[in-house]
């Protein structure tokens, strides 16, 4: 039987007509100039049963074609897009949002009601006049939250646009080759729980495995513990952008406390934040840690370590002889034992008083009288002995249990041996008292 025109009327003002879809970033594409197909009542709203515009594009180069799945007035409703039905400001299931913001929005399911109470929120949309804004237990309850914060993406999922998987390729039967618009891939295990999604569950916030794998992730995040030592008030800043600047930092960071300074370290892509107080450093550390965003970039955010700790490491991991050092090395196979300590530690040589001879003032060593140093040849014998030494230029040692006499082919030079060195074997070249010389100026 005929439908009157009246009746039809009346059924067709409850069918929703729209100019343009509402969707996240990531159903939209990177595509800044994306052409839609809108066609008026080409489906019935998956939640309301209603006929509703429908709005078809491709959100980018080999993606697949999205379209819209719900109605513009159950997309008020819970604040989702209307395509992938994630929330529109964190990106989140509707269940892991209401978990966290404690909302309880017992939307009518059957059809008598559901009609009804979607007839109301019209009216109420149409009388409040932005429609920018969610309706609802929804729109009442949206407000800031901590885990929101942290499981939210900052950035748009394009990935999520990607082809379905070609089942003929998975068969080993696709001839398309590279021209298949479909996705050549290893499908998902039947047993995964996310190959099992539902529509309406993702809508109403029930047995949605998505969100139950985000809340199991909500659990396991780290947090930011203080450290034991009180004197510490300054928190590390780091990946930070190339362009941020000293007054960046102060204004995200000031309305925690008091702030005495902030080092910025360009190179390092970092800054210092230190407060006057402890619990103004406290604040602050919880209120950004894994949440505050500056620049596009998630920034990291540490507690700064003991100015009095960096110290002493410091200090312990200066090399041997860089003064004040007080790390031990675990011997080394092979060398020599440690040398002992030479009784006078000013006396590089260990010499005795005896056996040195100080030059007069102004006096050069090779304007030394012949008899000033006992048992030491005259510079003319040295001469003639680098003479006659031949084209070596090295003379024969002089006679004498305690003298040896040193030659080149650019000079000459002798020293004293003391007869604690003759006796110990020298390791190292720097340890011979002829080599360096005997003789203190």
């Amino acid at each position: 039987m005929a439908m009157s025109k009246t009746t039809n009327t009346y059924n067709r003002q409850n069918w929703e007509d729209s100019e343009f879809p509402i969707l996240c970033q990531t159903c939209l594409g990177d595509n800044p100039y994306v052409r839609m197909i809108k066609e008026r009542y080409g489906k019935e709203c998956k939640i309301c049963t209603r006929p509703f515009t429908i709005f078809r594009w491709c959100p980018g180069a080999r993606m697949r074609f999205k379209k819209t799945e719900i109605c513009q007035t159950c997309s008020k409703l819970k604040n989702v897009c209307q395509t992938c039905l994630l929330d529109l400001e964190y990106g989140l299931p509707t269940q892991v949002r209401d978990a966290a913001l404690k909302i309880q929005d017992k939307i009518p399911e059957s059809d008598v009601n559901k009609e009804f109470y979607i007839q109301n929120i019209e009216s109420q949309l149409k009388a409040g006049g932005d429609n920018t804004v969610a309706a609802g237990t929804v729109g009442k309850s949206l407000a800031a939250s901590d885990m929101l914060a942290k499981l939210a993406r900052t950035a748009p999922y394009y990935k999520r646009n990607l082809p379905h998987i070609c089942s003929f390729w998975v068969k080993g039967e696709c001839k398309r080759g590279e021209e298949c618009p479909y996705r050549h891939d290893k499908p998902v295990e039947p047993d995964d729980p996310l190959s099992e999604q539902n529509i309406r569950d993702r809508y109403y916030g029930r047995n949605d495995p998505v969100a139950d794998k985000l809340m199991k992730r909500a659990a396991s995040i780290p947090t930011l513990d203080p450290p034991e030592d009180k004197t510490i008030t300054t928190l590390y800043v780091g990946n930070l952008g190339e362009h941020i600047t000293e007054v960046d930092i102060r204004d995200n960071f000031y309305h925690y406390g008091e702030i005495r300074s902030v080092s910025l370290v360009p190179r390092q892509q970092c800054a210092f934040v230190q407060y006057t107080k402890r619990a103004a450093a406290e604040l602050a550390a919880e209120k950004t840690f894994n949440k505050l965003v500056l620049g596009g970039k998630k920034l990291t955010i540490k507690w700064a370590h003991s100015q009095a700790k960096s110290t002493a490491y410091a200090q312990n991991s200066a090399p041997r002889g860089g003064g004040g050092s007080s790390r031990i090395f675990d011997p080394v196979p092979g060398l020599p034992g440690q040398l002992p300590m030479p009784p006078n530690p000013t006396d590089y040589f260990n010499l005795q008083a005896s056996e040195m001879a100080v030059l007069p003032p102004g006096m050069k060593i090779h304007q030394l009288p012949p008899g000033l140093i006992p048992g030491a040849p005259s510079y003319a014998s040295m001469y003639q002995q680098q003479q006659a030494g031949g084209p070596s230029g090295i003379p024969a040692p002089a006679a004498g249990p305690s003298t040896s006499s040193v030659g080149n082919s650019g000079g000459s030079g002798h020293g004293m041996v003391p007869p604690a060195m003759q006796q110990q074997q020298l390791h190292y070249p720097s340890q011979d008292p002829a080599r360096l010389g005997a003789l203190k100026k």
